[in-house]
């Protein structure tokens, strides 16, 4: 039987998932998306609180398989696409925070991984791309969650050049959040999550899936599903510990 690619494993608190197809530079193939949807999914019905997405050998992810793709009819390949989609989707709609640890070049849908996770950490080696500006089939779908990211003006740069962007430049533009030698990736990936899943853990699933919602509205919009939010949260148990905490001068006693 095959190996698959990818993995799921443990360590404490911590889901890492894995692309395990270096052979095929962990290209997106449709059993691959599935495979990590399930990934996620088995993480969601766990006691995890975070989760690493990482993969192996030279490249992070090439995207999407073009003898996949090439083998579909327009029917077929929306139906991958909105397999592509519901992956990113349950990385935002999942309770854990997901860090991307990219230690080499992610491209493309690959890319869209990165700029989909809540939050990145690359190595100095990475380097991140929609390569479809220099091809013929453009990166529509992987410039949604990246336009979001980095904003106009760069998307357009990356999507229409199809130019790879270092490291460097990726967190000056917003895609990542922090860049170190290759040698420190892990323990700036196990640090960034530490201090991003501390704290009550219902709390931070509430907050990441109301920062998903208000994201992009109008202030107004925004401010009313964040205001309904904060004043229902208020009243959870992990709000009248915290607080309580604070008034005593103590450490709060997480439940959750």
């Amino acid at each position: 039987m095959a190996e698959s690619p990818v993995t799921v494993t443990r360590e404490g608190a911590v889901a890492r998932v894995t692309l395990t197809n270096p052979k095929r530079r962990n290209s997106l193939s449709e059993d691959t998306l599935r495979r990590l949807l399930a990934a996620l999914d088995e993480v969601v019905a766990s006691d995890a609180t975070g989760v690493v997405l990482q993969a192996e050998g030279p490249v992070f992810s090439a995207g999407h398989d073009f003898a996949d793709v090439a083998a579909r009819d327009m029917v077929g390949v929306r139906e991958l696409l909105a397999l592509c989609q519901s992956v990113m989707e349950r990385m935002h709609t999942m309770p854990q925070v997901v860090v991307a640890r990219v230690h080499a070049l992610a491209t493309a849908a690959g890319c869209q991984l990165v700029a989909s996770a809540d939050l990145a950490v690359a190595a100095d080696t990475a380097g991140f791309a929609l390569p479809g500006g220099k091809g013929g089939w453009f990166c529509h779908t992987p410039a949604v969650p990246v336009a979001r990211a980095i904003g106009r003006k760069r998307l357009m740069e990356m999507a229409l050049t199809g130019d790879v962007v270092d490291a460097k430049t990726a967190l000056d533009w917003g895609l990542v959040n922090q860049v170190v030698p290759e040698g420190e990736l892990d323990a700036a990936v196990d640090d960034l999550l530490a201090r991003a899943t501390h704290g009550s853990a219902a709390s931070k699933a509430w907050g990441k899936r109301v920062l998903y919602a208000q994201l992009d509205r109008p202030e107004s919009d925004a401010y009313a599903v964040a205001a309904e939010a904060m004043a229902a949260a208020s009243q959870t148990d992990g709000a009248k510990e915290g607080m309580s905490a604070f008034l005593e001068k103590r450490r709060p006693s997480w439940t959750d």
